[in-house]
């Protein structure tokens, strides 16, 4: 089965680190100071740390980043969003599903000429330089953690379900529920025209 959609996650700078608790997509902390906080695990830890570990790490963490840490706002959020519709446009990317959070970013992407890295690479700097212009960030400040997640969806059921956790994201960080002029409801492509028929 062929990939049909990419989910897309990166977080906020700062927010997830290469020795985080519950485990990363790192190898190595190359920063000594922050090496010394904890050892690394590739991959998400199968059993998770309660949320006080998570919270005492980033306690002691954030002193010692180089920038500080931006959480989005109301405001911010609606900046980002506001960036992502235009990176939408000029790439002519169909997105089903996107929420941004206080400190990270989900969006469920069809399958486009343009690798899921390089789509993530498009939103983080592209995103960034809209910030900036706006005056939300300030311009030295590299604002997301470099890089981030992607999954391969092969199956509309997998599209679907994607679709509703990114949805519901928000609700679990307290957040209404989130709706961008730039997400079009799915539509089980490609497979649209065998259902029909």
């Amino acid at each position: 089965m062929s990939v049909i959609a990419y989910h897309l996650i990166w977080t906020n700078y700062g927010t997830w680190l290469g020795n985080d608790p519950r485990g990363s997509g790192s190898q190595t902390v190359y920063t000594p100071v922050l090496a010394e906080l904890g050892e690394v695990h590739f991959g998400r830890k199968k059993l998770q740390p309660v949320r006080s570990k998570v919270r005492e790490f980033y306690k002691s963490a954030e002193p010692r980043l180089k920038f500080d840490v931006i959480r989005f706002d109301e405001q911010k959020r609606s900046q980002i969003a506001n960036s992502f519709g235009e990176i939408v446009r000029k790439h002519q990317y169909t997105c089903y599903a996107c929420a941004i959070m206080s400190d990270h970013v989900h969006l469920v992407i069809r399958k486009h000429r343009d690798q899921a890295e390089n789509m993530i690479d498009y939103f983080q700097q592209e995103s960034r330089l809209w910030l900036i212009k706006e005056n939300a960030v300030p311009d030295w400040h590299p604002v997301w953690t470099q890089g981030g997640w992607k999954v391969f969806l092969d199956t509309p059921a997998e599209v679907w379900s994607r679709i509703r956790y990114v949805e519901n994201n928000p609700l679990k960080e307290g957040l209404p529920k989130q709706y961008w002029p730039f997400v079009v409801p799915y539509d089980d492509w490609p497979f649209r025209e065998k259902l029909r028929s």
